[in-house]
């Protein structure tokens, strides 16, 4: 693992209890930086809390991404412990049923985008002005392959991924001149607990898609995560990077 100078840098990540959102964790408080961890699910959290064991330099908060009380308070509590913030990984998702368009669930729709893209847009809403305020930050939005292609039978999480990647180039060219870059990652399917509850045969077409031959894993998109999030990514805002075992084509 190659670390990166983050030593003094505070980090929120949502969804930081599993996944993506945890190997991130590793990543950055391995790299010196401070790192609170939000989830809505509070047993994961003690758990990731339990693996990571870094004493002070780790919080975390049970917070549901889509109620701006929530969110807002979490954000005190950041600022009340470590006093600033520098950076942002938006992690926290689900994939919703994988169905076709005309049997998709409204009440499910509409849970996947408040999620996946409601969710995003509040807490960039909420945080952002912290890390403008300091005039240096960076935002990690983790978008999909799914956005890019659109993937059968996962409209609604092909639509909110697609949003994600759009919000984030409106919201990197905004605050282009603050200091505060934004960008997204579109990973192709990764080996998490998202992926292990899909059908077996939707996750074996989308291997069968891969150069690579394999799923992704967290901790490789951790790495490129965890450059976005540092001093070296310096001249790239509201860009994409694929994570996608060579199997994206734009």
């Amino acid at each position: 693992m190659n670390t990166l100078d983050l030593d003094g840098r505070v980090a929120v990540i949502t969804g930081g209890a599993r996944g993506i959102g945890l190997a991130v964790a590793e990543r950055l408080l391995e790299s010196g930086a401070r790192v609170a961890l939000w989830d809505a699910d509070r047993a994961a959290l003690d758990a990731a809390r339990d693996r990571l064991d870094v004493g002070d330099r780790l919080i975390s908060a049970t917070v549901d991404i889509t109620a701006a009380a929530a969110v807002g308070a979490a954000r005190d509590a950041v600022m009340q412990t470590f006093g600033r913030l520098d950076i942002l990984v938006n992690s926290a998702g689900i994939a919703g049923p994988t169905v076709p368009t005309l049997d998709y669930g409204l009440d499910d729709w509409r849970r996947v985008i408040d999620v996946n893209l409601t969710g995003t847009f509040l807490v960039c809403k909420t945080l952002a002005p912290l890390m403008v305020e300091r005039g240096w930050g960076r935002i990690v939005n983790i978008a999909s392959l799914a956005g890019k292609e659109g993937t059968p039978n996962a409209p609604a999480y092909s639509a909110s991924k697609a949003a994600v990647i759009a919000f984030t180039k409106s919201f990197g060219k905004e605050l282009a001149a603050t200091g505060v870059l934004a960008n997204s990652v579109a990973p192709a399917a990764l080996d998490t607990d998202m992926v292990r509850h899909i059908d077996p045969k939707h996750v074996q077409i989308m291997v069968s898609k891969s150069p690579l031959g394999r799923l992704g894993t967290a901790e490789e998109c951790a790495a490129l995560v965890a450059w976005l999030c540092s001093p070296d990514c310096s001249f790239s805002t509201g860009a994409t990077f694929d994570l996608s075992g060579g199997r994206a084509v734009y």
